[in-house]
């Protein structure tokens, strides 16, 4: 890294490269949005995110990864498994227990033209390094009159794994969601995963990419086309993973497998759901959950996180000042439970939503069930 770095500030190009491209600020991704081809393949989410940073680093020099453990130990959850024997120690470090360390040189390194991919072992650790992503990362660009780009890409799992207590367990979806100056990504699948971690390390701005640990070991089905090495997802952009008529249920990362679980219940009983994945936090694709609900006429939302000042929260109040009037049902909020979470591994089933939950709260935007004000 220090070598590129050097590379960089000896080039006379150096200033014209970052005063050049502000104009194309936080817009999204000018790729269309894809589907699921016809899938041969089934990838595992961390080999999706495997494959995308050995060809985004392959294709890009000035790429990076650091973080803790990301190198000899080949990464916590091994995402980052053979890159520091193929790429060498100037371009997969290893970094001390220091996160407001790490991430203030990557955001440094950013500044100066090169494009950092810096690993939080866990999201919750993020917390260390908050200013250097809110105040140094997001908002540079609009403080500089758009002179400073800051090409950088802070990764890692995100929300509840199992048993690991209250400070390990928490969802930054909302939180990162409502700085400007941030694109917040949120991956399920293994084509979410390789399509827009390569569009993140591509873009220009900061990106939060929160993964999920518990997804890491899935497989999921992948097309030929997401497989070519310059496949990436629009930024910006959900997928509709089931259509439906009677009813739209929201959803990221690991509650997006819930609520197509929770959509093939309820298609035995006569329900009709139709899922989005949103795949993007910030920029929230208001568009196509607003042209779904005025087809469903009902909304279901459903997060990992906390409910007050929530993602779902967010939908919601979209859903209100758009669609109102298309609306024949009051719309149903899924989130965890306002607490902090608990350690008991009972009490933390109660505290994140599970896929009867969703079930319940379409049943009763259908009216196919008391509903909870009347049942109290």
């Amino acid at each position: 890294m220090l070598g590129a770095i050097k590379q960089k500030v000896g080039s006379t190009s150096l200033s014209s490269s970052i005063i050049g491209q502000y104009l194309q600020r936080f817009r999204p991704s000018a790729s269309s949005a894809r589907s699921y081809a016809a899938a041969a393949k089934q990838m595992t989410v961390r080999d999706a995110l495997n494959s995308a940073l050995v060809e985004e680093m392959s294709a890009d020099p000035k790429v990076f990864l650091m973080g803790e453990e990301v190198g000899e130990y080949q990464g916590a959850y091994k995402i980052s498994k053979g890159l520091l024997e193929k790429f060498g120690p100037d371009r997969v470090l290893d970094t001390p227990i220091t996160e407001a360390g790490f991430a203030g040189i990557g955001v440094g390194a950013a500044y100066y033209g090169l494009k950092p991919v810096v690993e939080f072992m866990t999201f919750n650790f993020s917390m260390q390094a908050i200013d250097h992503i809110i105040n140094s990362a997001a908002k540079s660009n609009y403080m500089s009159a758009g002179q400073i780009n800051v090409p950088i890409v802070f990764r890692g799992p995100n929300g509840a794994a199992a048993g690991v207590g209250a400070q390990h367990s928490q969802c930054y979806a909302a939180w990162f969601g409502s700085c400007p100056g941030l694109k917040v990504l949120t991956p399920y699948s293994s084509e979410d995963a390789r399509g827009l971690l390569k569009a993140a390390i591509r873009d220009p701005d900061p990106v939060v990419f929160l993964e999920n640990e518990m997804l890491y070991g899935e497989s999921f089905p992948i097309s030929e086309e997401a497989l070519d090495s310059n496949f990436t997802l629009p930024i910006g952009k959900a997928k509709i993973e089931r259509e439906g008529k009677h009813v739209t249920i929201t959803a990221f990362s690991k509650m997006v497998g819930y609520a197509l679980q929770a959509a093939e219940i309820l298609s035995k009983e006569g329900i009709s759901a139709e899922v989005i994945n949103l795949r993007s936090i910030r920029p929230l694709d208001r568009a196509t959950i607003n042209a779904s609900v005025r087809k469903t006429n009902r909304l279901v939302t459903v997060e990992e996180g906390l409910p007050q000042h929530g993602v779902g929260a967010e939908i919601c109040m979209s859903v209100v000042e758009e669609s109102f009037a298309y609306l024949d049902a009051p719309v149903e909020r899924i989130a965890g439970a306002d607490v902090p979470m608990p350690y008991a591994a009972t009490l933390e089933r109660i505290a994140v939503p599970q896929v009867e939950d969703i079930v319940r709260a379409a049943k009763r935007a259908c009216y196919r069930s008391v509903p909870l004000a009347a049942a109290a």
